[in-house]
């Protein structure tokens, strides 16, 4: 092997092999790595490889194993539909707010705050943030194919922002397979009822799915990561529900008397099933049957077992939340943990995607880059724990009653009262002024003749 930086100058290795990028190659000496393939038409790299043609087929998510109706359809499975209300509704019940960006000043008074607020508490116009956040978790959770339009006013400032359907989006991709970014190309197209409905740009769109992945034209949500087990909890239930619809014995198997004929148990088995099939109340009742006959009692099958359990658990742990009210009683402080750790897992990262979402619009289409959305992120403390914080705050004068009170809600003390702070000694109370002032000393009597 040469040295590294050289170059064998052999006329021979010269002859055998060719330049190539300023080094020599042998294209047939003994074990050669051989020379590079050249390309048949050299083009920039892609970013992923694409199917020929991909920008010219209609349907969304063909090239996928599963399109946007299957998903829908699994996402309506009790246990998933269970697990995405309740994923939407710890988002529903959180406060927000316009804060300065970074934790600069803005001053309370910024009017551009108080602009982007009531922008924001409606952003199409007409629906409430909390609703129309609940509309985008829908395809954020089912599809991960989130898309909001954006609607302008003839001068073009953003008037609104409306939630798009995700399974009527198709994405489309250049030559290397990126997302077209130029101010008049397609970048997006909506098909309707199968046909090109029309064709939208990024100016247009805000297509923000959470989960891409580098070899996929769509994201990765969690109803499509757990494919298989909602198969198996439908057929679960399937089987459990044919439990009670299509039994044809009451508990147990009836054996014929000695010498009856097929014919003679076909209808007898016949009179059982229209007799007993899916009526619950005449399996109730007693049947006179004929003479020599035998029951065999059976014992049923399970209808929830630890099967069911496991299957619970992952479709819980696939959208970040605890399994509790579906496995059996854990002790309180287990439950705890799950609580917060799905509130830590699956909650933030939710937070996150809708803060980075709407920081985006107001920074770059509402025009000020200096204020962002903030979650009113105040944790929740138990009254109790809470009062003795209250306490120990206004013994050592860090808090004032009226601090206090205007946390609980309470109107503040007349005529000031509580809002000076105060010391709380064994001496009674102290205050903060006063207990920090040093005393003069008093003035020495007169002297008395």
């Amino acid at each position: 092997m040469p040295p590294a930086g050289g170059l064998r100058t052999s006329l021979g290795y010269r002859i055998e092999g060719g330049p190539l990028n300023g080094q020599f190659l042998s294209s047939w000496g003994g074990f050669s790595p051989g020379v590079p393939l050249a390309p048949i038409a050299p083009e920039p790299v892609r970013v992923w490889d694409f199917p020929v043609g991909i920008n010219t087929v209609v349907r969304p998510r063909a090239y996928e194993p599963f399109g946007f109706a299957e998903l829908r359809a699994f996402a309506n499975v009790e246990l998933v539909r269970l697990a995405i209300e309740t994923r939407k509704d710890q988002v529903e019940r959180l406060r927000w707010r316009i804060v300065p960006h970074g934790g600069l000043d803005a001053g309370p008074a910024d009017p551009r705050i108080a602009a982007l607020e009531a922008f924001w508490r409606r952003p199409d116009g007409v629906t409430p943030f909390a609703t129309w956040l609940r509309l985008a978790l829908e395809d954020l959770l089912v599809l991960d194919a989130p898309a909001f339009e954006r609607r302008r006013s003839l001068s073009g400032a953003l008037v609104g922002l409306d939630v798009i359907p995700g399974d009527t989006i198709h994405p489309m991709v250049d030559e290397t397979g990126r997302r077209p970014r130029g101010p008049a190309e397609v970048a997006f197209q909506q098909v309707i009822k199968g046909v090109a409905w029309a064709n939208l740009t990024n100016d247009d769109l805000i297509y923000a799915p959470r989960n891409p992945r580098p070899n996929h034209n769509y994201g990765f949500s969690p109803v499509e990561q757990i494919i298989v087990t909602i198969n198996t909890v439908m057929r679960r239930q399937a089987a459990q529900l044919a439990y009670f619809t299509e039994g044809n014995t009451p508990a147990g198997l009836l054996n014929g008397p000695e010498g009856w004929n097929p014919d003679q148990i076909r209808d007898m088995q016949a009179w059982l099933d229209a007799r007993l099939s899916g009526q619950t109340a005449e399996q109730a009742k007693l049947l006179w049957v004929p003479a020599g006959t035998r029951y065999q009692s059976f014992k049923d099958a399970p209808i929830k077992d630890d099967f069911d359990e496991w299957l619970a658990r992952i479709v819980a742990y696939a959208f970040s939340l605890p399994p509790t009210p579906f496995i059996r009683q854990m002790n309180k402080g287990t439950a705890g943990e799950d609580q917060d750790r799905g509130l830590e897992e699956g909650l933030e990262p939710i937070k996150h995607w809708v803060k980075r979402l709407i920081d985006g619009v107001i920074q770059d289409e509402q025009g000020c880059p200096d204020l962002e959305f903030a979650w009113n992120d105040a944790a929740m403390v138990d009254p109790a724990a809470q009062a003795n914080i209250d306490d120990v705050s206004l013994r050592n004068g860090s808090t004032t009653i009226d601090e206090v009170r205007a946390r609980r809600g309470q109107a503040p003390l007349p005529d000031g009262q509580g809002a000076k702070a105060r010391i709380y000694g064994g001496q009674g109370a102290v205050e903060l002024g006063a207990a920090t002032t040093p005393a003069r000393p008093s003035a020495s009597p007169p002297a008395t003749a």
